[in-house]
């Protein structure tokens, strides 16, 4: 039996004794009483009985063992050219005085913090604060509008909220204090206080009697880390609903960092010491994972990258800060590169860094269309590995593990599913499927530590939305199959398999063939309703930079492409070139809102969008081909 067989065996056939091996690499104020509590099931919980504290594991413990000296924190942020390094002791220090500063406002185990703020330092040292006290933080992605962060501030009624002055685009200053007196103006619950970081950039007006500037409080008295319950919450991360309103997903202290702390080893193959980068942004379950909480209680050193990966100045962005600051790993979207080969498609910016050090890429956050990752694996000559997760799970279901034992790369699949996770492929009665056919992928009771326990105030929500379709498992809301050597094929979310003429069709098998063309930067694919034959699929294309050929004839070849390699049935007829993709900040396209255009029914715009003018420039394309074909009453 290979490694990863048989770890893979025991963390099921023995969770208990598996993950309770290891818990023994963090320290516990107070060992676990049961490292799996299924006392309520379907409510699980890790760890039960233990006191833990996560900043002790992400910091103290590394400055009392020997990494005091070494870098823990590497800010690095090409749109204000600033780029400073912290220390674990630094880092520590810095966390233990702005810890103290939000006891000196009130702030006390089990209280809420909301964070709302750009990719900053302080952004860190204020999650690792409350976690410090035992307070809940909850990010908030800098930014995000008004509206949104009152829903968020309803839900989780913080006592204070954290914030900047501004955040810092390539070509403009957003001003974050308006949109959160905004936000704090309509929300039914208020905050006590709210402490705001002031930003060379711009300075904001504070309100009087409720506003601390950072600078007044952040050299308050350092304050311990207090032990909690393994299974309190350490943060709360919302993510969007289907219902529009906005889902809670709780992570927990004890289970978090032990999934965390194992998966930097097994998962990425980092090792203590080195540079791990997620290019990513706190207000993502990318961000909370694996650029603050991972890597420090791995104790690697970290990077909070303010920039983007085109732009800053150009293509080649990301390999200078490899470059520079000998990472390691990478760890991002594949919307990232993408928007990388499309301007450096010969890989030219590229060349131009010394990449020594770098080992690893690793891709999540959507589907990676194997034409990306091939010209990623060819451009930089090490393993692109494709994982695959959720906010809901908060670190990788399926991946090629490369620090238990490095399986054969199949582009377009997330390798197998890591230990701890029992995948499986269902139909519509919860029966298992056999290899190759496309079902609902769910993942048997209990889910691994470090996945949510629940939603916050809302376990009947866990229930409905996860648990209740098929007893005994959760939903992942993915649609996909095992191939016969155990490989994951994730193709779309269930909500984007199509029903062309009674066949179940995947978007997602639609979509690896348009990007496939040599032509082609980016694409989707969406059902979009019909009366004959119940929905058809369009095209979206991204061109690459530099394609100046008749886009009529582009259109024509990859039409012909879905039809040459997934055949008539598919009735791939329609695509049109777009300038870009309507995308959330974390790079996820929008295919639901763009299918509900198609289909003539109202929408709301996300709340998660990067730009809303892009659905305006989609709508007209969708009425340059006929949309919508069907009355409103028969579109989805």
């Amino acid at each position: 039996m290979d490694a990863y067989q048989a770890m893979y065996l025991r963390s099921l056939r023995d969770p208990e004794g598996f993950w309770g091996e290891a818990a023994e690499a963090l320290h516990w104020e107070r060992r676990w009483e049961r490292v799996l509590d299924d006392s309520r099931a379907p409510f699980y919980r890790w760890f039960a009985g233990g006191l833990f504290n996560t900043c002790y594991n992400a910091l103290d413990r590394h400055v009392e063992n020997g990494r005091a000296e070494q870098p823990a924190l590497i800010y690095d942020s090409p749109v204000t050219r600033t780029v400073r390094t912290y220390t674990y002791r630094e880092l520590r220090d810095e966390v233990a005085r702005f810890a103290g500063a939000l006891r000196s406002q009130g702030v006390d185990r089990g209280d809420r913090v909301i964070i709302y703020m750009p990719m900053i330092p302080q952004a860190v040292i204020a999650m690792l604060a409350c976690a410090r006290i035992g307070a809940i933080h909850s990010v908030v992605f800098g930014g995000f509008a008004g509206q949104e962060l009152a829903k968020r501030i309803n839900d989780a009624e913080p006592k204070l909220i954290v914030s900047a002055s501004c955040g810092i685009e390539p070509n403009r200053v957003v001003e974050y204090k308006p949109l959160l007196d905004g936000a704090i103006r309509i929300a039914t619950s208020k905050p006590e206080r709210c402490i705001v970081y002031q930003r060379p950039q711009h300075r904001a007006a504070l309100v009087a009697g409720r506003d601390v500037d950072w600078e007044e409080v952040a050299g308050a008295q350092p304050v311990d880390c207090v032990p909690v319950a393994s299974t309190d919450p350490l943060y709360i991360l919302y993510t969007s609903g289907s219902t529009g309103i906005p889902k809670g997903v709780v992570r927990d202290h004890g289970g978090h960092a032990v999934a965390l702390k194992w998966s930097m080893k097994y998962i990425y193959g980092v090792e203590p010491g080195e540079v791990y980068w997620a290019a990513s942004d706190v207000g993502w379950v990318v961000g909370h994972s694996y650029i603050v909480y991972g890597p420090l209680l791995h104790g690697c050193t970290t990077i909070l990258f303010e920039g983007k990966p085109v732009g800053t100045p150009d293509p080649g962005a990301f390999w200078r800060v490899v470059s520079e600051h000998k990472v390691s790993t990478l760890f991002t979207a594949p919307t990232a590169f993408r928007a990388i080969k499309r301007e450096d498609p010969n890989g030219e910016h590229i060349r131009k860094y010394d990449r020594a050090g770098f080992r690893t890429l690793f891709l999540a956050g959507e589907r990676c269309d194997p034409d990306t990752l091939l010209w990623a694996q060819k451009q930089l000559n090490v393993p692109v590995i494709d994982h695959w997760w959720q906010t809901e799970t908060g670190w990788p279901i399926a991946s090629n593990c490369i620090g238990i034992e490095t399986f054969p790369v199949k582009p377009g699949s997330a390798t197998k599913p890591v230990p701890g996770y029992d995948v499986q492929v269902l139909d519509a009665n919860g029966k298992q499927v056999g290899d190759g056919t496309i079902g609902s992928i769910a993942i048997k009771l209990p889910l691994p530590p470090g996945s949510l326990p629940t939603m916050w105030k809302n376990d009947h929500g866990y229930r409905k939305y996860y648990l209740d379709p098929f007893p005994g498992y959760y939903l992942t809301g993915d649609a996909g199959y095992k191939d016969e050597d155990g490989y994951l094929w994730i193709m779309s979310r269930i909500d984007d398999i199509i029903n062309v003429a009674g066949h179940r069709l995947s978007t997602g098998a639609m979509e690896e063939v348009l990007a496939s063309h040599p032509d082609v930067a980016e694409c989707a694919v969406i059902g979009a309703a019909d009366e004959i034959k119940g929905e058809l699929p369009v095209g979206m294309i991204v061109l690459k930079a530099g394609v100046n050929r008749p886009q009529e004839e582009i259109v024509k070849e990859v039409v012909q492409l879905v039809r040459d390699r997934i055949g008539p049935v598919a009735a791939f007829k329609q695509a049109i070139v777009v300038k870009r993709l309507p995308k959330t900040r974390s790079g996820k396209i929008l295919r639901g809102t763009m299918r509900k255009i198609a289909d003539g029914q109202q929408y709301q715009v996300p709340p998660t969008i990067d730009d809303p003018a892009i659905l305006g420039e989609i709508t007209q394309a969708l009425h340059a081909l006929g949309y919508p074909h069907a009355p409103a009453s028969q579109a989805r």
